[in-house]
């Protein structure tokens, strides 16, 4: 895990994330200074969003990779679906 407590894996680009834990998510909300509602408003999910984001926290469903994503921009921890493309023609992230 990262100091922040979440693992590497979950900080990666679609094809080789792992879906987040509860508890991730909720760390990231904590490191984007985000309450539920205020998460589900940045996202637009609308009216009930903020239920969504409590579901996502309680694992009962699982976060769309764009709106993780999209968090984990908001929390700091970069543009994760963005992978740099080395010389060689591998990809790095």
């Amino acid at each position: 895990m990262t100091e922040a407590n979440i693992r590497l894996e979950c900080l990666r680009p679609a094809f080789r994330w792992q879906q987040p834990t509860g508890e991730e998510i909720r760390e990231v909300l904590r490191l984007a200074g985000f309450t539920g509602g205020a998460a589900a408003k940045a996202l637009g999910l609308g009216a009930k969003g903020d239920r969504t984001v409590r579901r996502w926290i309680g694992e009962e469903t699982m976060i769309p990779y764009a709106a993780w994503a999209l968090l984990c921009d908001f929390a700091g921890l970069g543009v994760i679906w963005k992978e740099v493309c080395t010389p060689r023609g591998k990809f790095s992230g």
